[in-house]
């Protein structure tokens, strides 16, 4: 299985002082590191939580370097999926602005073989990262 990183557990991920990053690495391990894959989406959004949060205070070079040298870890097997999704492809299920990337991120993900791997529980057909 293939998981797409959605934003939050990208950040988890790949910012040691976020509240997650132990609950994600920790799945990661029991996983014995499964196969994790990006997309345009994630990373932009990445890049974007890092450099406005005044908790990170980064800036969009630091972000971007943090985020390449992640993908480039060699434990992690990274793959980066192409977005051809068009909004025909939004599931039914999305009914509010906030659920708009979420849904198209589920789509993507199964578009790949894949499944959008997040730590919110809100995410319909999503994996919730234990």
């Amino acid at each position: 299985m293939i998981y797409l990183l959605d934003v939050n557990a990208l950040v988890a991920l790949g910012f040691a002082h976020h509240e997650f990053h132990k609950r994600v690495t920790a799945w990661l391990r029991r996983q014995r590191f499964p196969a994790l894959a990006t997309c345009s989406i994630t990373e932009l959004g990445f890049v974007r939580v890092l450099t406005q949060a005044p908790a990170y205070g980064l800036t969009i070079s630091q972000a971007r370097t943090i985020l390449l040298r992640l993908k480039k870890t060699p434990i992690l097997s990274m793959t980066f999926l192409p977005d051809d999704h068009d909004v025909s492809h939004l599931p039914a299920w999305v009914k509010s602005p906030k659920q708009i990337t979420d849904g198209h991120l589920v789509e993507l993900a199964a578009a790949h073989g894949a499944a959008l791997a997040t730590l919110d529980e809100r995410i319909a057909g999503a994996y919730l990262i234990p």
